[in-house]
């Protein structure tokens, strides 16, 4: 009886990834239906018909783009487990957080908690795709930009493009998005858990920080250079 290989043939690996891939895009769509128009209990919910698609439509031609050039980087973004024990922890309390500034919404809509004027409405939808787009250059610049904090082998410094202005460019699109996302779906009320998000943002940087200081060669220089980390001019 010969030993098999323990090696998956990379066209499994290649399947695998695409099937996962897919089903995460097709799931996007449901996923923000139930969290917006379930709370609202109607359809008619036009804020959230704009967010919806200011956000898919985006999307969608960011993971063409990625699918067709830089797969390697859509894998990086797939993996969610943490292998820092801290950063287990700031995930799992900003989980919550993210879940009530996309839900409490709805319920602001169907409730009449919120008047937000339109043009205030319209400003924060450009502002989210901002947010997005700010995003979309990091991902551009460095293909390293995994959702999980670690250091690959290989791994290099990115100095250019948003990487020039703070060192944690990815973190400002995601802040700015986040924030601006409840007012784009009509409620002051979301802000709160919004910005409640903002600590734990810090300290995920704090800890990234001090992940790529340690083992990143060139990233002590380059945070000598770019002295800010998330707000230029601020912090």
């Amino acid at each position: 009886m010969t030993d098999q290989p323990n090696e998956i043939s990379p066209n499994v690996k290649s399947k695998t990834f695409e099937i996962a891939l897919a089903i995460r895009f097709i799931s996007v769509f449901p996923v923000l239906g139930l969290m917006f128009f379930l709370p609202a209990w109607t359809f008619n919910y036009w804020q959230a018909w704009v967010y919806i698609f200011i956000v898919a439509v985006p999307a969608v031609f960011l993971g063409m783009y990625l699918y067709k050039h830089d797969r390697a980087l859509l894998e990086r973004r797939m993996r969610m487990k943490e292998k820092l024990q801290e950063q287990k922890l700031i995930v799992a309390i900003s989980f919550p957080l993210f879940l009530a500034a996309f839900i409490i919404p709805g319920f602001d809509f169907r409730f009449g908690w919120s008047q937000i004027p339109v043009a205030a409405v319209v400003v924060s939808e450009v502002l989210v795709l901002a947010g997005y787009l700010i995003v979309a250059l990091v991902f551009k610049a460095n293909s390293y930009t995994s959702r999980i904090i670690e250091v690959e082998k290989g791994q290099k410094v990115i100095s250019t493009g948003p990487y020039a202005v703070v060192r944690h460019p990815m973190y400002l699109g995601v802040l700015v998005f986040y924030i601006f996302s409840p007012l784009a779906l009509g409620s002051y009320w979301a802000v709160i858990p919004a910005l409640l998000i903002i600590p734990l943002l810090i300290a995920r940087i704090r800890g990234e920080e001090k992940e790529l200081l340690e083992n990143l060669e060139g990233y002590r220089d380059y945070a000598v250079k770019t002295r800010h980390r998330l707000l230029p001019g601020i912090w």
